[in-house]
């Protein structure tokens, strides 16, 4: 006993053969992948506008200028207490020996 033919079949058959695709396909689909594609930033600024609209980066971008900031203001305040540090050593010396006091250079303003 065969089973009755099925009504798709015929359908399907059609379905499964496919066109030719027309001559100037490529073409326009390379065209319009360019069309759609975005322009590239045409100056310096919105290509940093760009960068600072992402929140990761923006981010970053923060904690690097707060690090830096720390690490100046180290620096500094280093350098002052080095500088104190060789004025103390100074008047120490001076405290022990007063000829000193005469070869000594002018303080500074």
């Amino acid at each position: 006993m065969t089973p009755p033919p099925d009504p798709l079949d015929p359908l399907l058959d059609r379905w499964s053969e496919t066109p030719e695709p027309p001559a100037r396909l490529s073409a326009e689909v390379w065209h319009r992948i360019a069309r759609a594609e975005p322009e590239p930033a045409p100056n310096w600024r919105a290509a940093v506008e760009a960068w600072f609209a992402r929140p990761p980066f923006a981010l970053l971008f923060i904690a690097c200028c707060a690090l830096l900031g720390l690490f100046l203001a180290e620096v500094r305040v280093n350098r002052l207490e080095s500088e104190r540090s060789a004025q103390l050593a100074r008047s120490y010396l001076v405290l022990i020996n007063p000829l000193l006091a005469e070869k000594a250079e002018p303080p500074r303003p």
